[in-house]
């Protein structure tokens, strides 16, 4: 029992902590960082400080993205008979396993347009996902991805936390 236990505590740990650096990660980059870069002077800088930071975060929020992969995979596996057995958790599972799998593709695919950006190098913008008059076209496309982009992940994750309480609620004993 105390292995189920240690097994359970860490499989939560990291799965709610790698969670909250993915969402908190995404959406202070929305919110903070892109906005302090659009604050540059000088519009070719705005987009190349945006990039500057997300490229130091990618690789933190790939450690957080796998930390709740891993953490989000010993719960499904420690807690399987439930799963299986209790009313409305198998289907909540399967809907958290959906919208994670949603948020890993748009947060794959935000990076990629990202990169896009980035290998434009130091082209006049009004902000990192808003394009200029001046802004080359195939730039100003990928901008308009990203803005969308941008808040799709925090919304997704945030999806992930809210399905994530629900699941935390199954457990207690009136639910099951």
């Amino acid at each position: 029992m105390q292995t189920k236990n240690t097994t359970s505590n860490v499989a939560h740990l990291l799965h709610d902590t790698g969670l909250a650096a993915w969402f908190g990660g995404a959406l202070m980059g929305t919110v903070g960082l892109n906005a302090a870069a659009s604050e540059a002077t000088d519009p070719k800088e705005r987009a190349a400080i945006a990039d500057a930071g997300w490229v130091k975060w990618s690789p933190w929020s790939a450690a957080a993205i796998g930390a709740h992969l891993a953490g989000a995979t010993l719960l499904t596996v420690t807690n399987r008979r439930r799963v299986v057995a209790q009313s409305g958790v198998g289907s909540m599972s399967v809907a958290k396993a959906e919208l994670t799998a949603a948020a890993l593709g748009v947060t794959a695919y935000a990076r990629y347009v990202g990169r896009q950006i980035e290998k434009a190098g130091r082209v006049p913008v009004d902000g990192p996902t808003r394009p200029s008059d001046e802004t080359p076209a195939d730039v100003a496309r990928w901008q308009q991805q990203e803005r969308i982009l941008q808040w799709a992940v925090p919304a997704l994750t945030g999806a992930l936390v809210v399905a994530g309480a629900r699941m935390s609620e199954q457990q207690k004993p009136g639910e099951v």
